[in-house]
């Protein structure tokens, strides 16, 4: 007997919208007994060159669109990625919700929480599963660290510190494109990257009661962009003001009564995906970096050698999230694109038996709520309440 079909259509092809079809394209091979097999069914992307068209050739897609609208509302698709820019997000998935359509949508699933508060009121009425884009949930070293904080092993959680530093951002010539203006963007660092640090942070130690927050815009200005241009590439037009943060800095107050530091930049000179946690409790630690993924560094005092007490490297196995499903054996790493396979496959379960597995779209409210409220704490120079 056939698997039956996951008809999928991507709003978006640049970079991440290319994740998502090799994820799905991949799920079979990792996951042969998914409940439903994917088909690459329709591409949507105005890019002004034929990135579409490359599309088809490389991952088999049977219809190219243009328009956002016409995919949306196509007989054969039941699931929609939606990976374009931040401020079509909602438009989107609110649109593909209302039609019936499942969702992955990448963070940050609206420019602000009442978007993203949209985008779940639709999934909600329609009854369709909505998956979010935190795939950093996924390693598999992280949910070992998740399993040894839930245990105690490292006792009460007492602070933490998480950090996602980048450089994407720090040449002073990179084009003013729409990730540098608030009506575009929804907001800097805060929803590319805080977004992601706060679920992280969530999900292995508790969510965000209480926050204060700093930011900071260091490249005040940029050029204008060439059409089509990204962030990373040279502008070539007048100046123009950036009206969003490169920096945040802020000092938390978790759920479970631990405290926390978070900071990020995406214009750290030197830092590329310097992404990771270290939470310290009364007995132990463990720390993580995305640059050695596969790596869990854990301390854990022994009788009453708290002074004594050194970290040492984990790595991650057979039993730690899903590593088995990629690799044979401790320590054969697994990459980014390997997370949203994961992702994928969570979702696929999702919606095959109609009961939410993952980061879903009420984990990105969630993540929208934390970033409107560091946004007015650092307006209004107060601690937030969430």
């Amino acid at each position: 007997m056939s698997t039956p079909e996951l008809r999928v259509g991507v709003v978006g092809f640049g970079w991440m919208g290319q994740v998502h079809a090799r994820a799905l394209t991949r799920l079979v091979q990792h996951y042969p007994d998914t409940a439903l097999r994917p088909r690459l069914v329709a591409v949507a992307d105005n890019a002004p060159d034929d990135r579409t068209a490359r599309a088809a050739a490389a991952y088999g897609f049977e219809h190219l669109l243009s328009d956002w609208r016409e995919l949306v509302e196509h007989p054969e698709v039941d699931l929609v990625c939606v990976t374009g820019p931040n401020f079509i997000h909602r438009d989107v998935a609110v649109a593909a919700a209302q039609a019936g359509k499942h969702l992955w949508v990448e963070k940050p699933a609206g420019r602000d929480a009442g978007e993203t508060a949209e985008i779940v009121a639709a999934v909600e009425a329609a009854g369709v599963q909505a998956a979010a884009g935190f795939n950093y949930r996924n390693v598999p070293a992280v949910e070992r660290a998740r399993r040894i904080v839930a245990s105690g092993a490292i006792g009460e959680i007492e602070h933490s510190t998480v950090r996602f530093l980048a450089d994407y951002s720090a040449d002073p010539d990179a084009a003013l494109s729409w990730r540098f203006r608030t009506e575009f963007s929804g907001s800097g660092v805060l929803g590319d990257l805080v977004s992601h640090a706060t679920d992280l942070l969530g999900y292995v130690v508790a969510p965000v009661a209480e926050l204060v927050v700093d930011r900071a815009t260091f490249i005040a200005q940029r050029r204008e962009a060439v059409p089509g241009a990204m962030h990373y590439e040279k502008g070539a037009g007048a100046l123009g003001d950036v009206e969003n943060e490169d920096y945040v800095s802020a000092l938390l107050r978790l759920a479970d009564g631990s405290r926390a530091v978070l900071e990020s930049s995406r214009v750290a000179v030197g830092e590329q995906n310097t992404y990771g946690f270290e939470v310290h409790g009364t007995r132990g630690a463990v720390a993580w970096d995305f640059r050695r993924m596969n790596e869990l560094r854990v301390a854990s005092a022994r009788d009453d050698a708290f002074t004594d007490t050194f970290y040492a490297t984990e790595y991650a196995g057979p039993g730690d999230g899903e590593i088995g499903a990629f690799q044979p054996g401790t320590n054969n790493p697994v990459g980014f694109d390997d997370l949203k396979v994961v992702e994928a496959r969570r979702l696929v379960e999702s919606i095959a038996t109609g009961t939410p597995v993952g980061a879903t779209i009420h984990d990105a409210l969630v993540a929208a709520r934390v970033l409107d409220a560091m946004i007015l704490s650092s307006d209004e120079r107060k601690w937030v309440s969430l």
